[in-house]
Order: C-alpha cells, then sequence, then structure tokens
C-alpha cells in the first residue's frame, strides 16, 4: 500500500462490519495494520463478521462505536451503508481524521489497476456484470466489484489479480472515494433516490458528479444520451465522451434501423434486438452502455472479431437476480422479481417494460419520493396495485385518485405472505405479477435480496415444471 494516507503510524479505524467494512478491515490486517472495526448493530450478521475478524487478529465490535477511539485513529474507512453524519464519520472529522471508502483503500493497495467504473441512478449494476461478461468473452481477465457485492479490498488481497475490474460505485462510496480515476466512466442516468439520506436530490446528484473528480484530457466517458440530467454533468468535463440513446438518438451506440430493431455500435449492426434477452428497453440501454464502454477501451476492439464475440456474449447474458427477473409461472400468470427495484424511478421502468396486464406489488420502506409518479405508467400497465409495509398507506393516498376508476389500488395489511397470497388471488390468467416496490425493504427484511427471495419463492412454490 501506498504512503498517501498514514495507515502505519497508529490504529486504523473501519465503520461498518458489513461485506465491505470486513475485506478492508481484514485488507489492513493483512498489511500489518493495528485495526478496530465497529459497528452499530447487534444482529447476528455483524456478530458473526466481528468473530471473523478477532480470529484475524482485528479489534472488533458489534453493537457499539467507540467514538474516541476513532476520533485518535489515523484513518477511518467507511462502509457505504454508513450515512455521513453517523456519530462515528462526525468524531473521525471534528478531530480532523481522514475518512475514505473502502474502493479508496483497496485503489491504494492497487496502483495502476485498469477499471471501469459505473454509477448512476438505476441499471449501474447490471452494466457492470456486463461489462466484466463482455471483456471475458473477449479473452480478457475480469472481474466485478464494487458495489454489486464483492468488494475491491477482496480483490486486492488475492494473489492473482484480474487484468480490468468492473467496478460499480454508488453515490455513497463516490463520496469518500477522492483518487476515483478510472479507464471509461459510464453514467447510466440520474434521478431522484435515496432521499432519506440526502438532504435534497442537488446533494445526492453531486456525489453522483464526483465520478468526474479527477478527469483529464486522456478520459473516457460514456453517457446517456436520452437523460438530461446525465448529459448535464458530463457537460464540460476533460476528456472525450461517448453517448448511447435506447431512443434512436443517432450516437456512438444507439437503437436503431426499421422499426427500431438493431443494436447499432460505432456505425454498424452489433445485433438484432430480439437475440437480447433482457426485458425493457432500459435494459437495451444497459447493453448499448457496457458494449461502448468495453469498445472504447482499446481500439482493437473495433475489430470484426470482437465485435462478432461481443454480440455472442450479450446473446448468452441472462437478467441478473432480482432485476426484472422472471422467476416462475402457473395457470398463465408470470412473476417477474425486480425486488432492487427500491426508488420510484426504477419501479416506473420496470412497470413500463410489461407486455400483459399486471398486478403491481408497491410498498416496504419510504424512502421520501411521491408514488405518484408512477400514475401515468400504471395506468398503461396495470389492472391491480397491492400497497403494502411502511409505506402503504402513503402509496394509496397518491395514487388512487391518481390512476382513476380503471385500477384497483388496494392495501394489503399484515407480512409479505398475506402480500402474495392477495396477488395470487388478484391475478388472472394473461397476466404479471410483479414486484417493483419502489422502496427499500427494511421494513420487513434486511435487503432487497431477502425480500427477492422470498417472492421467488412463492412463485417457484407453485411454478410449472
Amino acid at each position: 500500500m501506498s504512503e498517501r494516507y498514514a495507515w502505519r503510524s497508529g490504529e486504523v479505524a473501519v465503520v461498518g462490519l458489513g461485506k465491505s467494512g470486513e475485506a478492508a478491515s481484514a485488507l489492513l490486517r493483512g498489511r500489518g495494520a493495528a485495526v478496530y472495526a465497529s459497528d452499530a448493530s447487534s444482529g447476528d450478521a455483524a456478530q458473526q463478521g466481528a468473530a471473523r475478524l478477532r480470529a484475524l487478529g482485528v479489534d472488533a465490535e458489534a453493537g457499539a462505536h467507540d467514538l474516541q477511539r476513532i476520533a485518535r485513529a489515523t484513518l477511518v474507512v467507511t462502509s457505504p451503508g454508513v450515512p455521513p453524519g453517523a456519530p462515528p464519520l462526525a468524531a473521525a472529522r471534528a478531530a480532523g481524521v481522514p475518512v475514505v471508502s473502502e474502493v479508496e483503500l483497496a485503489l491504494d493497495a492497487m496502483p495502476g489497476l485498469r477499471y471501469i467504473a459505473v454509477t448512476g441512478t438505476n441499471g449501474k449494476t447490471t452494466v457492470t456484470a456486463l461489462v466484466a461478461h463482455l471483456l471475458r468473452a473477449l479473452g480478457i481477465d475480469a472481474e466485478a466489484a464494487g458495489n454489486i457485492g464483492t468488494p475491491l479490498c477482496e480483490i486486492a488481497m488475492r494473489e492473482h489479480r484480474p487484468r480490468w475490474v468492473a467496478m460499480e460505485l454508488s453515490s455513497f462510496q463516490l463520496h469518500d472515494t477522492p483518487s476515483i480515476d478510472p479507464a471509461v466512466g459510464v453514467l447510466t442516468n440520474l434521478a431522484p433516490d435515496h432521499l432519506d439520506r440526502y438532504a435534497s436530490v442537488e446533494e445526492y446528484y453531486a456525489d453522483k458528479a464526483l465520478l468526474f473528480r479527477n478527469a483529464s484530457r486522456g478520459s473516457r466517458w460514456v453517457v446517456n444520451a436520452d437523460d438530461a440530467a446525465a448529459m448535464e454533468m458530463a457537460r464540460g468535463v476533460a476528456g472525450t465522451d461517448y453517448r448511447f440513446s435506447s431512443e434512436g438518438r443517432l450516437c456512438d451506440a444507439f437503437l436503431g434501423g426499421k422499426h427500431k430493431a438493431q443494436l447499432i455500435l460505432r456505425d454498424e449492426i452489433l445485433m438484432q434486438r430480439s437475440d437480447l434477452h433482457l426485458l425493457g428497453v432500459h435494459n437495451v440501454a444497459n447493453a448499448l452502455a457496457a458494449a461502448l464502454a468495453v469498445i472504447v477501451t482499446d481500439e482493437a476492439h473495433e475489430s470484426y472479431d470482437d465485435r462478432h464475440r461481443l454480440a455472442a456474449a450479450l446473446r448468452t447474458f441472462r437478467p441478473l437476480p432480482h432485476r426484472l427477473e422472471p422467476v416462475g409461472e402457473r395457470n398463465g400468470v408470470l412473476w417477474v422479481n425486480d425486488s432492487k427495484a427500491t426508488n420510484v424511478a426504477s419501479a416506473c421502468v420496470a412497470v413500463d417494460s410489461m407486455t400483459r396486464p399486471t398486478v403491481l406489488l408497491l410498498g416496504g420502506r419510504h424512502k421520501g419520493e411521491p408514488y405518484s409518479t408512477l400514475a401515468e405508467v400504471i395506468t398503461t400497465h396495470c389492472r391491480h396495485v397491492i400497497a403494502y409495509g411502511e409505506a402503504g398507506d402513503r402509496i394509496v393516498s397518491d395514487l388512487r385518485e391518481a390512476v382513476g376508476a380503471g385500477v384497483q389500488v388496494e392495501r394489503v395489511a399484515g407480512g409479505f405472505d398475506e402480500v402474495l397470497a392477495r396477488a395470487r388471488a388478484a391475478a388472472r390468467p394473461g397476466d404479471t405479477i410483479l414486484l417493483a416496490p419502489a422502496c427499500s425493504s427494511y421494513d420487513m427484511f434486511t435487503n432487497y435480496e431477502e425480500r427477492g427471495r422470498a417472492f421467488a419463492a412463492a412463485a417457484r412454490g407453485g411454478a410449472d415444471r
């Protein structure tokens, strides 16, 4: 590791014992640092993480933070789930202690790492997975890491590291990653999100804009030409920008041809839209963004053979779990799991992707956005909305009049089992039951994955084989 941070001269404090915090603690300890790691949660996951770290020689604590100890640290590494104003981070900043992300720590440990960084409000996980998939299809040793699930510090601890990393970055991670400087940066789109954590949309966007903080003449950026906010954010940024569009705009990569049936990359047909096995036009945008990001890393990828490999790889890519994932069908009713749709914008995209009458499951913990924004797509695609969880009453209040008499908006009390039972009863042959909650999962579940698994289990429990 470099000497940018004085991690050798004293104790390093790691805040948060999730995957990122545990990987950061293990990396630091493996490099000889004294580490204090803590988490406010005393739940089983935090306790188990603390036990694993103690076995490595880390002083790990679950259920509390020693604020005085954190204020004496030489460096604080924060997990992405910890709000910037949380007491341990506030104590560190008040004491003048540098606060960095787990990603920043990993980048410091891997100078010269070649990576494609992907951020945006929606689609970034799919784009990140696609980038890694496409790089591998070109014979390049590549892996997806960051917010997609594998902490970058875990990559840093490997004896044999991949040649390239496709790195998903949330706004929280960008907030504390001052050295971010990707070979290619991708901005998928921008929409209001995390207003339970940010004071305003502008503050949230400001963190997204940190993707460009180290832009230079040699930087390469891939930006969504269909998204005015994304285009405005990238305007005037140093480097070369490449644009993609799923709405037919003439760009470096776009959906075009007769009836918009072809994915076109750098003025040549890459593949037919019908060969991409992903629901929704937004996933066409994701595929275009990923292919464009990969092809601009090296002019050699413009060759016929590499284009052929990229197209073949796109044909084999399948939906990621919890992202417009068909999970079962019985009696003519298709169940689609989009539990990752944790904000209104992503739920809107999911509903707009439906081609059959839809029973929509909306609910969970409110994140600060009005649900009335969904009214138009619900009126077009849905015949029944089931509102549930902590946000259930607010969803009914926002939508019942907005969608009119043609769509039933129903409040279902009780647990998720009751919600699923009501959805099953409301669905008719030819319908889709869509879980696109527009809310976080924390009122009923540990995370959106657990919520998605519960939905998928209900679908597969009665699915045709």
